[in-house]
């Protein structure tokens, strides 16, 4: 299976991403239905070792907290626009969460992540987008930022790529407790 560990948004928030979409060639938008907060993505996993995986999530202790989006940014690759995203405020609480998510897989025998965890939300894949464009869309939406929501759980996804989109189901919900 290939899974990641993410944080869902609320519909409101969706709502509120997808208001952002416009039409500017090589732009690829992600549907509302599977934005989300990755907080560690996993890959391929044996069957075995999803059992594991689980179990390591399954023992994380973390408070609930509250989550705000705030600013746009790209991705880029060797000088190329990757991907567009919406920024999440950097919290004490977020950190913590990622970390303690971090640390249960390593000690399920996953190998360590090797990317520095940026708090995101993906909205759009670029494929050769105008940069004048891009750039502009960026600088129009420069003050975008959402209201705090509560975060409760989180939630291991299995992934199945797609023609057009990849495929995210919930496979288990973990609950934030005080």
């Amino acid at each position: 299976m290939r899974l990641f560990v993410a944080l869902t948004l609320p519909e409101a928030v969706r709502d509120r991403l997808a208001s952002l979409t416009l039409r500017i060639p090589g732009l690829r938008w992600v549907p509302p239905e599977n934005y989300h907060l990755t907080l560690r993505f996993i890959g391929e996993v044996p069957a075995f070792q999803c059992e594991e995986v689980d179990l390591a999530l399954a023992a994380i202790r973390a408070r609930p907290f509250d989550l705000a989006l705030a600013g746009l940014g790209v991705f880029e690759k060797q000088g190329r626009v990757q991907s567009l995203h919406a920024l999440a405020e950097r919290s004490p609480a977020l950190s913590h969460l990622q970390a303690k998510i971090e640390t249960a897989l390593q000690r399920a025998g996953l190998p360590p992540e090797r990317r520095r965890f940026t708090p995101h939300v993906t909205l759009a894949r670029c494929e050769g987008a105008p940069v004048e464009k891009l750039a502009a869309f960026l600088q129009a939406q420069a003050l975008f930022r959402t209201e705090p929501v509560p975060m409760e759980h989180f939630v291991l996804f299995s992934s199945r790529l797609g023609k057009e989109q990849a495929v995210y189901t919930p496979e288990v919900e973990y609950a934030l407790a005080a």
